[in-house]
């Protein structure tokens, strides 16, 4: 093993330790914690007094909304790939993508006359 490598990882394995020890440290050293009676209150998702019925419905449109943006998102994980290496794939390449993207603009011309993009 190399000096340098064996330098290397003594440091990182150093520093690891130092900051372990810091973290334990600041948590016996730092401000206790206080409990009071605003901590101790149930805080879910934005409302402050939770009694009642749990049973609330949403529109189905919230969800076909989230469905949508994430088949249109995979898209652009697709897309990046592509664009790094649009030199190297040459005028193939061009044609698949505008051939996938004819795909996506036709399911999206789908879901436009089957207007489930409308809220009413």
């Amino acid at each position: 093993m190399s000096t340098e490598l064996l330098l290397a990882t003594s440091v990182f394995i150093i520093m690891g330790l130092v900051l372990a020890a810091v973290f334990i440290l600041t948590r016996y050293l730092g401000p206790s914690n206080k409990d009071n009676e605003q901590k101790n209150t149930v805080y879910e998702s934005g409302v402050t007094n939770p009694v009642g019925t749990t049973n609330l419905r949403f529109s189905i449109k919230f969800y076909l909304v989230a469905i949508l943006f994430v088949i249109f998102d995979v898209e652009i994980i697709f897309m990046f790939p592509w664009a790094v290496n649009i030199r190297e794939l040459g005028f193939l390449g061009l044609a698949e993508m505008f051939m996938f993207m004819a795909l996506l603009f036709a399911g999206l011309i789908y879901i436009y006359k089957k207007k489930a993009l409308s809220w009413d």
